[in-house]
């Protein structure tokens, strides 16, 4: 078996472009070409379908690297196809250097309506008013940057007193409760399929090489 730690490099970043990044240039046939073309057809789409096995559960879950480790270790470990550690090193420098852009990325593609950029405040004292009792009163005044979906973005400027500024302030605490909420139920299913992950499947097995 052919352990070429740097074509295996390459093969991720070759497939990472293609899946992430759009250059759908890349096709297996040119990866096969350019780094593996001593290898049989099948062997090769054996090989590929492990890698993009691989990269899609790490992309899944968003492991941070102890999460990785354990991760490939666990890969290491396997009875049959399991990783050597020139391999596992190879996919521990691809995840160094792309899991924050395929992040962004995935965001990127998944966001279609406008995004707060953001978010710029001072506070004020009224010098005049319809009444007196709103002579020097303090207020809020806010300006918000949107970033509109493939356009320029936009500035939002307006002005709060203190009981909008309260009930602005109470549903911000209601929608952080909520994503509290729905980010804890995500970690628990994310922590379910990572253990479901590091379990060895005895029946199938995609060997490498």
């Amino acid at each position: 078996m052919v352990d070429n730690t740097k074509n295996l490099s390459a093969l991720l970043n070759g497939l990472t472009k293609r899946n992430y990044y759009g250059e759908e240039e890349l096709t297996d046939e040119f990866l096969k070409n350019e780094l593996y073309p001593d290898l049989e057809e099948d062997e090769f789409k054996n090989l590929v379908n492990r890698c993009l096995h691989l990269m899609k559960n790490m992309v899944s879950a968003d492991m941070d690297m102890t999460q990785l480790e354990i991760f490939l270790t666990a890969q290491m470990k396997r009875r049959e196809g399991a990783l050597t550690e020139q391999q596992a090193n190879a996919y521990r420098k691809f995840w160094k250097t792309h899991k924050t852009k395929i992040h962004d990325k995935i965001v990127e593609q998944t966001m279609w309506g406008n995004t707060l950029k953001k978010v710029s405040w001072r506070i004020d004292l009224k010098s005049q008013g319809r009444r007196s009792d709103d002579i020097n009163t303090p207020s809020a005044i806010m300006e918000l940057q949107i970033a509109e979906h493939q356009n320029k973005d936009q500035v939002v400027r307006f002005e709060m007193d203190e009981q909008k500024l309260k009930s602005v302030l109470q549903s911000m605490e209601e929608i952080e409760e909520q994503i509290d909420n729905y980010c804890n139920d995500i970690q628990d299913d994310q922590l379910l399929r990572f253990l479901a992950i590091t379990i060895t499947n005895k029946s199938t097995v995609l060997k490498l090489y």
